[in-house]
C-alpha cells in the first residue's frame, strides 16, 4: 500500500459517469476489484473506487458524482492533484476457466481492468437507462439490458464463473442462482484498511471488514 498526490492527466465523460485518469507515479494497480481511496477535495474523509483502467502510466476511475465528494473528485480539472492510496483489499480470483462478468449500474467501474486481464470475456451489464447504459462501451463483449429487464434473467443456462459487481440487491441475486460467485460487495469506508471498522458486515453468520476479507468474497446463498 502507498499514498501519493497524482495530478490529474484528463477526464471524460461517459454517460452520467466521469472517468478520472491519473498520473501512475509509483502507484501500481494491483489486482482488478481491489479498490483505492481518492481524497475528496474540502471533505474530511476519502471515498473508496474500483480502478477502471489501467493504461501505461496511468491509473483511471469511474466517478459518479452523487454526493458533494464524488461530485468534487468528478470536477477536478487537468493538472489538478488529489491524493490516492492503494491498492487495497482483496481483489477477484483470476484463476477462472469460463469466466462470466455481470455487472450493474456503477458497478461496471472494475470490468474494463479486470475483462483486460482475463482476455475479454462476456459480459452482462444492467443499467437503469440507456444514457448510464454508454458505460457499456468500456467494458468488451458486453451484453446490456435495460430496466425493468434484470440482470438474472439475462444469465445462461450455465453461467460458468461469475465475476460481479453492482448493487446489493443483484449480488444477493446472483449469490441464490450462482454458488460460489464472486461478489464485489459494497460499505461506507472510512480508511480502507480494517482500523475504523466502518465497513463491517454480516456475512454467513460472521462479521467482516469488507475492506480487509473483501471487497470481493465468495458466498455460497444470499444473506438476508
Amino acid at each position: 500500500m502507498r499514498s501519493e498526490r497524482l495530478r490529474v492527466a484528463g477526464t471524460e465523460g461517459v454517460g452520467p459517469y466521469v472517468l478520472l485518469r491519473l498520473r501512475r507515479s509509483r502507484l501500481q494497480p494491483g489486482t482488478p476489484g481491489q479498490f483505492f481511496m481518492l481524497e475528496a477535495p474540502g471533505r474530511p474523509l476519502p471515498r473508496p473506487f474500483s480502478l477502471c483502467v489501467a493504461p501505461p502510466g496511468e491509473l483511471g476511475f469511474l466517478v459518479e458524482p452523487l454526493g458533494p465528494g464524488t461530485s468534487a473528485i468528478a470536477a477536478l480539472g487537468v493538472g489538478d492533484e488529489i491524493r490516492v492510496t492503494g491498492p487495497l483489499g482483496r481483489g477477484f480470483d483470476l484463476d477462472v476457466e469460463h469466466p462470466l462478468l455481470v455487472g450493474g449500474g456503477i458497478g461496471v467501474a472494475p470490468f474494463p481492468y479486470l475483462s483486460e486481464c482475463l482476455g475479454a470475456p462476456p459480459a452482462i451489464l444492467g443499467f437503469r437507462t440507456a444514457f448510464h447504459a454508454e458505460a457499456a462501451a468500456l467494458v468488451p463483449n458486453a451484453t446490456v439490458v435495460l430496466d425493468p429487464v434484470l440482470v438474472t434473467n439475462a444469465l445462461p443456462t450455465d453461467p460458468g464463473d461469475v465475476l460481479a459487481c453492482g448493487p446489493e440487491p443483484m449480488l444477493d441475486a446472483l449469490a441464490r442462482h450462482v454458488p460460489g460467485a464472486q461478489l464485489a460487495r459494497e460499505a461506507p469506508m472510512a480508511c480502507g484498511y480494517g482500523a475504523c471498522y466502518g465497513c463491517v458486515v454480516e456475512r454467513e453468520g460472521r462479521y467482516v471488514r469488507l475492506c480487509v476479507e473483501g471487497p470481493v468474497v465468495r458466498e455460497a446463498v444470499a444473506v438476508g
